[in-house]
């Protein structure tokens, strides 16, 4: 079995996560299988696409074999995040249709997806991550606190996400300003420009941010970041199944996030959930609730790539026959 690999990873789409679970994925099945990655010859039994754009449309029109798509996204995650999201939601249903069988990343994503009348069979598979690489280095978290500035003993919140109102970016700031004894840290940037939501508004109230909260943009060494954290938190309204918050729990951060469906799906009841800002007072960060939840992270395992990479081999061999 000849698996190729499409992604749509150039300019600004390589810093989505689709882009980063694909190639996460792409490098464990690489330890298994016969695999490629965008190559353009067809000589494969089966293509897997992860985005769709020009690149990958093309490919799907000369490709003969079987073809499976991950949904990483839905309609209903472009609504808080682009400015004109109808521009794109309406393309989901005909394009998917075009595909052998459908991967959601939840199954609040296969819901959706049967919801706009996608008719290949869909199939469950959770994002995963390489767990192995993702454990705490104290020396570089000290390092990367030293370089902005935060002392060994303030309690630092993280998140990482795109600046706009669906991952939650007012309500951080909300958050920061009620909390001035904690620092805040906000990693990622606008990766659609002008056509983020709120482009305009968000970077106007950034720039009015308060004193506790910091904005550095992308960060290349994000084990850095994280080594660094105290706290996770995830303020976003909707999401498929979030790496980040792989990566953060890999490295044994506690965390906070908002009572969503399918944080419940995916995460149980090992993270502090909250359902209005106001629900999180002083009591979310005393660091023995830190420390209990700190000690629940471990069930991230069950997301570590090399178990997700054999539910992908499994069903490429249904679907190749």
């Amino acid at each position: 079995m000849k698996v190729n690999f499409i992604v749509e990873d150039k300019g600004v789409l390589k810093y989505l996560g689709c882009a980063t679970a694909a190639k996460n994925l792409y490098r464990e099945l690489s330890k298994k299988i016969e695999i490629s990655y965008n190559d353009p010859s067809t000589d494969y039994d089966l293509a897997h696409f992860h985005t769709f754009g020009p690149r990958s449309m093309w490919y799907l029109k000369r490709f003969k074999g079987k073809t499976v798509i991950t949904a990483h996204a839905s309609p209903n995650l472009y609504y808080g995040n682009l400015e004109f999201p109808r521009l794109i939601s309406w393309t989901y249903t005909p394009i998917y249709n075009k595909f052998d069988h459908i991967i959601a990343v939840s199954n609040k994503c296969k819901k959706e997806l049967e919801s706009i009348h996608c008719k290949p069979e869909i199939t469950t598979i959770y994002n995963g991550i390489d767990t192995k690489n993702f454990k705490p280095d104290k020396e570089k978290g000290l390092r990367f606190r030293e370089k902005l500035g935060i002392k060994k003993n303030e309690l630092l919140v993280l998140t990482v996400a795109q600046r706009t109102p669906r991952k939650g970016i007012y309500d951080f700031l909300t958050l920061a300003k009620k909390h001035p004894k904690y620092k805040f840290l906000w990693i990622g940037g606008f990766p659609y420009n002008l056509f983020s939501k709120d482009y305009r508004q968000v970077s106007k109230a950034i720039k009015k941010h308060p004193p506790n909260a910091i904005f550095p943009g992308f960060v290349e060494d994000i084990i850095q970041v994280y080594s660094a954290a105290d706290v996770f938190f995830m303020p976003s309204y909707a999401e498929g199944h979030s790496i980040v918050m792989l990566e953060a729990l890999s490295m044994g951060l506690p965390m906070i996030a908002r009572d969503i469906e399918e944080f419940h799906e995916a995460f149980n009841e090992n993270l502090l959930y909250f359902k209005s800002i106001d629900d999180i007072q002083d009591s979310f960060f005393d660091k023995k609730t830190l420390e209990s939840y700190r000690k629940k992270t471990v069930f991230v395992e069950k997301y570590a790539i090399d178990k997700i990479a054999q539910e992908h081999i499994k069903l490429y061999e249904k679907i190749t026959g």
